[in-house]
Parts: structure tokens; sequence; C-alpha cells
């Protein structure tokens, strides 16, 4: 059974991975201020430190439906739905920002897990973990970065959408050809490009507020470079970059191993921008080999 908030294309889904996933998708309410936001998480296994997977930009927590249950076999593991993305509740009166991610993110930690975490972030979702890690050092002891933002600046020209080219623009993302050249220029391999693929990065757009959320955090000029900040996150990091990348390139994983001190890079090869869809066992092995395991 599914649960009952999500919409209901998730009966398309086909494959195993993913249908469980989204079978196993919970709720928490959140208190942020004087906002409750019930927030969507997966939570699997068991383990003396929990990882804690963070998703890329406006997508879910079905992005780790391949690498999350590799990694439950040996740990406590917790993918979580950031604030405004996935099919975590989008409030109206809330600000969909980088500040305001991290806040959402340090009350979940709080409320559901409460003891230091690995952080893991893939994509923007890594930018989402420097930004974390770098506040609240307290919360984590380890970092991984897979093919991780960061390095450059967010989407600052969203700063200046004006109505009505604000929705025209988030409706142009919408468009199923423009998502599903995004997904195709994520895999090297581009069989990966499956129909189930393209259902699940697409499930969470028919949430209510998924546009005006979108359009929020354009807006807010998203996560800035945080390249002059690496020096300052001296925490063991992990960064798995995609060889054949060719979303971010490949430039950038260089760039994060001449600024963080504590960094270790491995590649996955034959691999686009999403090694832990692409490649869930070579990435697991990397994670794990990085943790001792």
């Amino acid at each position: 059974m599914f649960p009952d908030f999500l919409p209901a294309a998730v009966h398309q889904l086909s494959e195993e991975t993913s249908i469980q996933q989204a079978q196993a998708i919970q709720r928490l309410e959140v208190q942020v201020g004087d906002l409750q936001i019930p927030t969507t998480y997966v939570q699997r296994g068991e383990g003396q430190t929990p990882l804690l997977l963070l998703h890329g930009f406006d997508s879910s927590v079905l992005e780790f439906r391949r690498l999350q249950p590799l990694l439950a076999q040996s740990q406590e593991t917790w993918a979580l739905d950031l604030l405004g993305f996935g099919f975590t509740e989008r409030s109206p009166q809330g600000a969909v920002s980088p500040d305001a991610i991290k806040a959402h993110l340090y009350r979940f930690w709080q409320q559901a897990i409460a003891r230091p975490v690995v952080l893991l972030g893939a994509s923007m979702g890594g930018a989402a973990a420097i930004d974390f890690a770098l506040t609240y050092p307290e919360a984590v002891e380890r970092v991984v970065l897979l093919d991780s933002a960061g390095i450059a600046k967010g989407p600052v020209i969203g700063k200046y959408l004006f109505p009505p080219f604000d929705s025209l623009a988030a409706n142009f993302l919408r468009r199923p050809g423009v998502r599903n050249q995004i997904s195709y220029s994520a895999y090297f391999d581009k069989s990966f490009n499956s129909a189930d693929a393209r259902c699940c990065a697409a499930l969470h757009l028919d949430c209510p507020g998924w546009k005006e959320a979108l359009i929020k955090f354009t807006k807010s000029g998203g996560f800035p470079s945080l390249t002059a900040k690496l020096p300052q996150l001296d925490l063991p990091t992990l960064v798995l970059w995609g060889e054949e990348d060719r979303i971010l390139g490949t430039d950038d994983a260089g760039e994060f191993m001449r600024r963080l001190p504590q960094g270790k890079l491995v590649w996955v090869p034959c691999c686009g921008h999403v090694p832990h869809l692409e490649r869930p066992n070579t990435t697991r092995r990397g994670i794990e080999g990085f943790l001792g395991q």
C-alpha cells in the first residue's frame, strides 16, 4: 500500500525498488518557528552512526530508491525530502531558501535522530550538506558528496524573475520533454532513463504548491558558492564523482579536493551525474570503505 498523501501517479511505478521506496515513505510533523511542516522521509536499517541522505534539486526521497536499501543492510539510514521539495508539505506562508532549508533540516534532525550523522548529499543536496555541517558541526561526524553542487553559484538570475515570467519558467521545467532531456543527460548509460525513472523524477510535481515553492527557491538565489568556506569543513569528507558527469562536469571534483582539509576523492567509472542511481553497488562500496566497513 502506498501512503495516501502521495499523488495518484504513484501507481504508475513499475520497478520494485521504486515501489518499495514509495511504500516506505513516512511523515513527521516538524516544528519550525510557528509552522508545523508535515515532512516526508524514509528510514531503513539499524546501526551505530546514522546516514542521512539529501536529494538533489527538484527531486525527492525516491532518488535514493536503489542506494538506500543497500546501505541499510549494515547502516541506519534516513532519506529526507528537503523543505520545498519532494513530498514534504509546502506552506504558502513559509520561505524556501537555503537558510529555511537548513533550519528545517536541523529541526528534523533534532526531532527524529538527535545524534551525530554521516551526512550524504547528492548534487544540490551536497551544497545543503556542506552548509548544514558548517553551521551545526555537532550534528555531523562525516560528509559524503555525490557529484555535489557548492562550487558554482546558484541561479542568481531567479531573483529577478517577476510575474508572469516566474510562472512561465516553472511551467517550462514541468514539461515532460524538458524533464526527459534533463534525466537523459544525467545518465551515462541512457537505458537508465526508463519510464519508471521518469515517473520517480516527476511524481512530486503533482503535490500542492510545487510551482510556488520552486519559484520561491529560485528567487532566493539558491545555494551560493561555498568554495571559500570549504577549508572550514574540517571533517572527513568523501567526494564520489561520476567520470562521465555531463551536468556539472568533472572539474569541480578537483576543486573540492584542493579545498577540503580531509577530503578523499573516488571516481565512479562509466557513470554520469547520479552514481547512486546508475552505479548503486559501486557507490555503496565507496561509502562503506570510507566508513571503515
